[in-house]
């Protein structure tokens, strides 16, 4: 039977010793989380989820670990302080099977108030937690708590992934008024317009687009919304607020031979503005991240584009993006499995961008490498990359030889590093 507690009540309820899982940020339980900080008696309690979107205080009490699949600034800052952080390397798929494995006996998300059915939208996040909220759900010797808050909007899945959880399977519901993390829509840099206007030139009519967040996907979805190109599908791991300004626009179709019909996503974050209409839309469908991330599933869909970024990439076409210096910056997410599907037919492209240089106690460095050092940590290997934009041009890898790569990257390098990285590629590989 479903208990309707504080989070003070709630939090109350682990074990000085014991387990919880929670989803990727939006879907964080944040009022159960700020309950769990004013507990001090915790032994060993390890927590499990990715990308902190708010200063939770029980993750700097001692006999606390965090277990985490993607950074943001918050674990950064927590690693940084010495606090007791791990990264869990594995891409956004893999996270379910994972969670399966630790088995955490409290599984706790965010999620919208009930129905008159009694049934709670989950909202801003599916992502790969859905089976484990179902099976502690249904097991009697796992707990279950559901935070609601009806600033969270009311989202759908599809068919038998109904995307909702019932409260008779709910252990515990905590109701609060907690507003989901928001993230803003600031302008862009010059840079920023300069490779999304070079971004804009792949993204045809009819074409099925993924962005991730960030100044460069937010300027190209105001580019094609602002153009006389549409028939778009969308089918992207994260919905943001630029994908919603597509839709308004009236450039979505979704005619892209995969879930036609509607957009396809795994979570969502952006602007309120975002939240308020995503609130009981059926244009959008929140799906498992195994599906939405899968590539046999991505390359389905009609002349996809996937829009994504990276730290760093070498003359032989390989990129780092979740590492700086070899220390954990992000994550993986999904940024491997977007970039692989996107090159299995010749109609579809998969562009990384990114930067060409960036100040470092400032001091100018490139972020085109001749060869990254020894123990750099690669994310995307060189044979998955199709098409790499700087704010200097575009470096089409497909199809071409080591060396014709190197050239056409060290070419869209900044001017400051360019003759160099072109005299490198003209003898590559090195020996």
């Amino acid at each position: 039977m479903t208990e309707r507690l504080t989070p003070e009540q709630a939090a109350a309820l682990l074990h000085p010793t014991d387990v919880l899982g929670i989803p990727l940020g939006p879907g964080h339980p944040g009022g159960f989380l700020h309950a769990l900080g004013a507990r001090t008696d915790w032994d060993d309690l390890v927590i499990t989820g990715a990308l902190l979107t708010d200063f939770y205080e029980v993750f700097g009490r001692p006999g606390v670990r965090f277990l985490s699949g993607f950074y943001g600034p918050l674990e950064r800052l927590m690693r940084d302080q010495g606090g007791a952080i791990e990264f869990v390397p594995a891409d956004f798929r893999r996270f379910g099977p994972a969670l399966e494995r630790i088995n955490p006996r409290v599984v706790a998300t965010a999620a919208a108030p009930p129905d008159a059915d009694g049934w709670c939208s989950l909202s801003l996040h599916a992502g790969a937690t859905i089976k484990e909220i179902q099976r502690a759900g249904d097991d009697p010797g796992r707990l279950l708590v559901v935070e609601t808050s009806p600033r969270f909007p009311v989202t759908l899945g599809l068919g038998e992934h109904r995307h909702r959880i019932h409260v008779d399977q709910i252990d515990v519901l905590v109701e609060s008024d907690r507003e989901p993390f928001v993230i803003g829509d600031p302008e862009p840099s010059d840079d920023e317009r300069a490779i999304a206007a070079y971004v804009d030139d792949y993204v045809i009519d009819g074409a099925t687009i993924q962005t991730g967040i960030g100044g460069v996907p937010s300027t190209v979805a105001s580019l094609l919304a602002d153009s006389d190109k549409g028939d778009f599908g969308i089918h992207s791991e994260m919905f943001t607020t630029g994908l919603m300004k597509l839709h308004v626009a009236g450039k979505v179709t979704n005619n892209k031979g995969v879930y036609d019909g509607v957009s396809i996503t795994t979570f969502a974050g952006g602007t309120r503005e975002l939240y308020d209409w995503l609130d009981g839309n059926t244009e959008v469908r929140f799906l498992p991240v195994e599906l939405v991330n899968s590539p046999e599933l991505i390359s389905k869909n009609r002349r996809m584009i996937s829009i994504n970024g990276a730290l760093a990439v070498d003359l032989a076409g390989q990129a780092v993006a979740d590492t700086l210096a070899g220390a954990q910056f992000s994550g993986i997410g999904g940024h491997e499995d977007f970039v692989a599907a996107s090159g299995l037919e010749l109609e579809d492209r998969s562009l990384i961008c990114l930067r060409s240089s960036t100040i470092i106690d400032g001091v100018r460095v490139s972020r085109i490498a001749g060869q990254f050092p020894a123990g750099t940590i690669v994310t995307t290997p060189r044979h998955q990359l199709d098409v790499v934009i700087t704010e200097f041009g575009v470096a089409e890898l497909r199809g071409r030889t080591v060396r014709e790569r190197a050239r056409a990257l060290a070419a869209i390098a900044h001017p400051d590093f360019r003759d160099r990285l072109l005299a490198e590629a003209e003898v590559w590989p090195p020996a």
